[in-house]
């Protein structure tokens, strides 16, 4: 079965083609970055706007990178939410449309799901259970993942989430926007033990994080004269041991051996490394995809709509809901 996932949550344009034997055929992926540079964040109203204009361009491009033909793609996949409202009302109409004019099966598909899952694209895949860390812009939450649709929030951030403490923090040193990915280029020509910053809820029982406090200990370091890139280092530095220490816990407390990193600032090399020397020495094993199957992606999109729609399921009517607020426990599927 061949899907072409589509993905418009929120400032990526993506359509990608996965095939259930042959795996992941083509994956284009669009950033709307320059678009909403000037502005210092995404603007929404923008975001929609240029999904219309490039989704029949990318659609095109897949198809030639997979070299088929629209006639041979046997279903859709589409993310349904969460994101912006706009952005996920202008993917799901196309794949509506597109579902009507090549008579074949659509489904709307829950975003960070495709996150969590995203690493069985690759080989070798995770084996259910295991526990998830989602981390991005939007969303830093700890998962445990018993199969496909079965999953419990263990913890999450209560205030930002870690992407967006990386993005206001490097706004807060002049790196301009999305400037996560600046602040850990900096990081690493400065000290991680520069400046001291607490490790937020680290004392405190349960899993739940917090960052919001480590933005405002950055902005005090910056009008106290640190060289940013002590800051950056030290910040990124601090993040990494309060997502580990709340890892160890998670896995002592589910018992699981197997960790997923997933989401935007799974890309984070120190990150990675430190995870990976955490589940060896537990004599377990994190999966984390590519870098460019971190960011928003169709890929994974398709990937879960395959596994959904292998299992019979299907949307409801040819009309569509979208839904900007949407916990993943709501994609339960029955045992």
């Amino acid at each position: 079965m061949r899907v072409l996932g589509i993905e418009t949550s929120c400032d990526e344009t993506a359509i990608a083609i996965y095939d259930t034997e042959r795996g992941l055929l083509a994956n284009q992926i669009h950033s709307q970055t320059e678009v909403h540079a000037r502005f210092g964040g995404v603007v929404p109203e923008l975001a929609a706007r240029d999904h219309v204009r490039k989704l029949p361009i990318l659609l095109r491009a897949a198809l030639t990178e997979a070299q088929i033909s629209r006639g041979e793609i046997d279903a859709i996949g589409y993310t349904q939410g969460p994101g912006l409202q706009g952005a996920l009302m202008t993917g799901a109409a196309f794949a509506k449309g597109l579902s009507l004019a090549l008579n074949c099966p659509a489904l709307g598909v829950h975003h960070l799901e495709g996150h969590v899952l995203a690493p069985f694209l690759m080989q070798p895949r995770p084996t259910y259970p295991f526990l998830a860390l989602l981390v991005s812009g939007g969303h830093t939450q700890l998962i445990g993942v018993e199969r496909l649709g079965g999953y419990t929030l263990l913890g999450e951030s209560i205030d930002d989430a870690v992407g967006e403490a990386f993005d206001k923090s490097a706004k807060l040193m002049g790196l301009g926007y999305p400037g996560g990915a600046a602040l850990s280029a900096l990081a690493q020509q400065g000290r991680t033990d520069a400046v001291h910053f607490t490790r937020p809820m680290v004392d405190r029982p349960g899993l739940d994080l917090s960052f919001s406090g480590l933005k405002t200990a950055v902005s005090l370091a910056v009008a106290h004269g640190y060289p940013h890139a002590d800051v950056a280092a030290s910040f990124e530095q601090a993040v990494i041991d309060t997502l580990v220490i709340k890892i160890k816990r998670a896995l002592e407390q589910t018992g699981y051996t197997q960790l997923v990193l997933a989401g935007g600032v799974a890309a984070n090399q120190p990150l990675r490394a430190r995870l990976k020397i955490l589940m060896e020495a537990r004599g377990g094993t994190v999966f984390y995809p590519p870098p460019i199957l971190c960011t928003d992606n169709a890929a994974m999109i398709a990937l879960v709509a395959a596994m959904r729609l292998g299992q019979g399921e299907r949307d409801a009517t040819m009309g569509f809901e979208v839904f900007p607020r949407w916990p993943l426990s709501a994609m339960a599927v029955p045992n």
